[in-house]
């Protein structure tokens, strides 16, 4: 599949996961920080006042990144200062994006959006075909993460599902799975700890592209079990 990869994290480092260096990371312009590009998309003239229908094929072509994992990158920015104003507008353009991306277009997107509800309460989140709540055995992590599918269930969303995360051992695997069970969550895969991948972030280098990694392996399959249960 063709397959763009959207960053949509206040804190956008999907860069480095995808093989790109520190520095090709950073040189990334967001979508949100783009004034020329927020205004010409969604500027009235009146203060205030923003279009919100507008085509966006162009973002497609001229704003995503290519990586070395074969995957298109569009980083989506947030506000960036204290007092630095309404995100009104750039929003606007995300969920126009996000609508073509997901709606119009045959090709596999996968969002990273950032940890907790805030792009279930933007609507930014709702155009997705599957979403995935990623937590680990914590019980505070899972209470978050019930709390999360319970707006995504309650706003129409469909095909939800938690991933137990950096699982170390059977104790674990069972608190994540007895917690989904009483809370009716359920669950797609777990992702094993594995400290190779720590190692690999501590030095810079993107885990992905190392096939021994018990946790990349699980990672690569979720894509297979996933399709299954969508399409």
């Amino acid at each position: 599949m063709k397959t763009m990869a959207i960053d949509a994290d206040s804190s956008p480092n999907l860069g480095l996961t995808l093989g790109l260096s520190a520095e090709e990371t950073r040189n990334i312009v967001p979508i949100s920080e783009n004034k020329e590009l927020v205004d010409s998309k969604t500027g009235t003239g009146v203060s205030g006042f923003y279009k919100l229908s507008f085509t966006v094929d162009d973002i497609v072509r001229e704003y995503s990144t290519a990586t070395p994992f074969g995957v298109n990158l569009i980083v989506m920015g947030t506000v960036k200062a204290m007092e630095s104003g309404c995100m009104c507008a750039p929003n606007a353009v995300i969920r126009a994006m996000l609508r073509h991306l997901i709606v119009e277009r045959d090709e596999a997107v996968v969002l990273d959006f950032e940890a907790g509800v805030e792009h279930i309460g933007r609507g930014t989140a709702k155009q997705v075909d599957a979403l995935l709540i990623v937590a680990d055995s914590n019980l505070k992590s899972l209470e978050i993460a019930k709390h999360i599918h319970d707006l995504a269930a309650n706003a129409g969303m469909q095909h939800l599902y938690l991933v137990g995360n950096r699982i170390m051992n059977e104790t674990q695997k069972e608190a994540v799975t007895s917690f989904a069970e009483k809370n009716g969550l359920s669950i797609l895969t777990f992702i094993p700890f594995d400290v190779k991948v720590i190692e690999a972030d501590t030095l810079g280098e993107t885990p992905l592209k190392n096939k021994e990694i018990s946790a990349v392996r699980a990672i690569d399959n979720i894509c297979d079990v996933l399709l299954k249960k969508v399409i």
